[in-house]
């Protein structure tokens, strides 16, 4: 699906085109001062083929980076990146993938649940054109559309204003994404803490893929904001830098926090470890003294059993009692051997 956006400079007024004026009036959009917004949401071919092939042409490369989530269904998602072609800028972003757009508006969800955890958004940016791209559902594009239906006169500060709305949106939805990281893993420690168990270090095993995951995508897309915010390319004008570099600020930020998370889930899965050795020990101590304090019964009990004749305690009438009482005083001897040592 094609929605176009065009912000009228004459006329100040914004106005929501239907995806066939791209072809009927591509010479007058072209030639005119206004600016363009044109979002492709699951698109199909022929969709693609009108906007990068007919009404703005994108090189051949930008065109596989572009498709490749329809040539690679299951692959992950291209990282973010930036490149600068002679007549437009070419980004790349990753926003949270449809999974955690619960998570975002508020519901539950899951981290370990598997699937990716980002998708792709690209984007062309020229003087006065952007083009977003992407295959699955984005919170960043359709908070713009809300934006823009309210406010369409922020669409005249140009499209590399209206792409930084996008991208702080996109770096915004990330924080409940780490927040829940950080609850699942302080749950996580209270279970390891109490009654460790197996599916423990396969649920931390999951998180940590995730979280693996997550951080290349803010790793890259850090480097991303960071040249958008320091000037190195020649669309992005120099009033907006400073918007980018706040959204560049939010993603150190974010970083921080993930390699927090990180740490945090070796940390546990150490103590897991630990906390399986000291149960072990535990079992292993308890079991070990009930076998040391029943070894001298047992000792007494072998020597009565044995079959001689000449036993003088056999037939001696207090021989029985004397046999459990030296049981007994071994037992209790044992136990206060083990109170002495500080042993329990």
């Amino acid at each position: 699906m094609i929605t176009v956006f065009s912000w009228s400079m004459e006329h100040k007024t914004g106005l929501w085109l239907d995806a066939e004026a791209l072809r009927t009036r591509a010479e007058e959009l072209h030639a005119s001062a206004d600016v363009l917004w044109i979002d492709l949401d699951r698109p199909d071919d022929a969709e693609i083929s009108l906007v990068f092939n007919d009404f703005f042409p994108i090189h051949p490369l930008t065109i596989e980076d572009v498709t490749r989530g329809s040539r690679h269904p299951d692959a992950p998602p291209h990282f973010p990146k930036v490149e600068e072609f002679a007549d437009y800028l070419f980004v790349i972003a990753n926003p949270l993938a449809p999974r955690f757009r619960e998570l975002v508006l508020g519901k539950a969800d899951e981290p370990g649940a598997g699937g990716r955890t980002a998708t792709q958004l690209s984007a062309v940016i020229t003087r006065r054109i952007l083009v977003t791209h992407h295959f699955e559902p984005v919170l960043g594009v359709e908070e713009l559309h809300r934006h823009l239906c309210k406010h369409g006169l922020n669409a005249k500060r140009g499209p590399d204003y209206l792409f930084h709305l996008i991208l702080d949106a996109t770096v915004d939805h990330y924080a409940p994404l780490l927040d829940h990281f950080d609850d699942a893993l302080d749950e996580m420690e209270a279970g390891i803490l109490s009654r460790p168990r197996p599916q423990h270090l396969l649920d931390l095993l999951a998180i940590k893929r995730e979280i693996i995951a997550f951080r290349k995508t803010l790793v890259y897309e850090r480097e991303v904001l960071a040249r958008l915010a320091r000037g190195e390319f020649k669309l992005i004008d120099r009033r907006e830098m400073v918007y980018y570099r706040n959204v560049y600020d939010h993603l150190v930020r974010f970083t921080e926090l993930i390699d927090s998370s990180r740490e945090m889930v070796s940390d546990l899965m150490q103590t897991h470890l630990a906390a399986v050795s000291n149960r072990l020990n535990e079992i292993m101590k308890v079991l070990t003294m009930i076998s040391t304090i029943v070894l001298p019964m047992t000792l007494v009990a072998g020597i009565y059993g044995m079959n001689f004749d000449e036993m003088p305690e056999l037939r001696w009438a207090y021989g029985y009692p004397t046999a459990i009482g030296l049981m007994l005083l071994s037992g209790i001897s044992s136990l206060a051997f083990f109170r002495w040592k500080k042993w329990i």
